[in-house]
């Protein structure tokens, strides 16, 4: 898929999300390296990806190569900047799976090194269908980025998205199957328990979800004509307390990640 080396700085959650869905499109991993403070989290990504290297509490091996990827929560990103800056190659191209931290901010803390990509990771990436949007510094080439967005698409779509927008999509692609997986597991145990098997149940949500979404946005009905549609709502007393959980966690959380720029 791609001829450069690649470093991950984090061995946690989203890199072995993203090693998956390299590992499952077929594309070799001998050339990744990842490090973490974390010897346990390593281990067990050696386990499970043996191609790769691995190197405890040591950044700068990762750091060292074409496209370093860096997957640590934005708490803790200032901190390794500062450490890892002076091993930076001056064509290596930094991407970060963070939100909250700019690209102008990222490159303040690596003394001006602009060569950065911010991309909002998607888990169904781990599956190759991933919705993964992605910013660009203007400091990359056209040749630089298409090379970039080949390798992205290996995980799903990886849409290129005005930066301003990064954090509204951590909150709706980021975190939104979390607010949907446990439904949808719910629902296969109750099926299940009513007499399907579990590949019907799969069919039976996939199809149903998907049409879903296409009759909200695409049957040319407002969003009340569409849930009109149904007479019976069992989940309607509900919905109520629903929404209010949308809008009393997701607000406030989109206006901290909007916090630094």
């Amino acid at each position: 898929m791609t001829d450069k080396t690649i470093g991950f700085i984090g061995g946690g959650r989203v890199t072995h999300i993203i090693l998956s869905g390299f590992k499952k499109s077929g594309m070799s991993l001998k050339d990744i390296i990842v490090s973490d403070i974390s010897i346990t989290s390593l281990n067990e990504l050696k386990t499970e990806f043996p191609e790769i290297d691995i190197s405890p509490n040591d950044n700068t091996k990762p750091v060292t190569n074409d496209f370093v990827f860096l997957a640590l929560h934005p708490r803790i990103i200032t901190d390794v900047l500062i450490n890892i800056k002076p091993y930076l190659k001056p064509n290596a191209i930094l991407i970060s799976l963070a939100p909250i931290l700019s690209i102008k901010k990222l490159s303040e803390m690596l003394n001006g090194f602009s060569r950065i990509v911010r991309m909002i990771p998607n888990a169904p990436s781990i599956v190759n269908y991933g919705y993964n949007p992605v910013a660009f510094s203007n400091d990359l080439t056209e040749i630089e980025k298409k090379e970039l967005t080949n390798l992205f698409k290996v995980l799903g779509e990886c849409p290129e998205v005005t930066e301003d927008k990064l954090e509204a999509y951590a909150i709706l692609t980021g975190m939104g199957p979390t607010y949907f997986w446990f439904q949808f597991n719910e629902l296969k145990k109750i099926a299940t328990d009513f007499g399907l098997t579990e590949q019907e149940v799969k069919n039976g949500i996939e199809k149903m979800i998907t049409g879903a979404i296409k009759t909200l946005f695409e049957a040319g009905l407002s969003p009340e004509q569409v849930m009109d549609l149904i007479p019976l709502r069992p989940l309607q007393d509900y919905e109520d307390k629903i929404k209010e959980a949308y809008h009393s966690m997701l607000e406030p959380l989109y206006k901290k990640l909007k916090r630094i720029t």
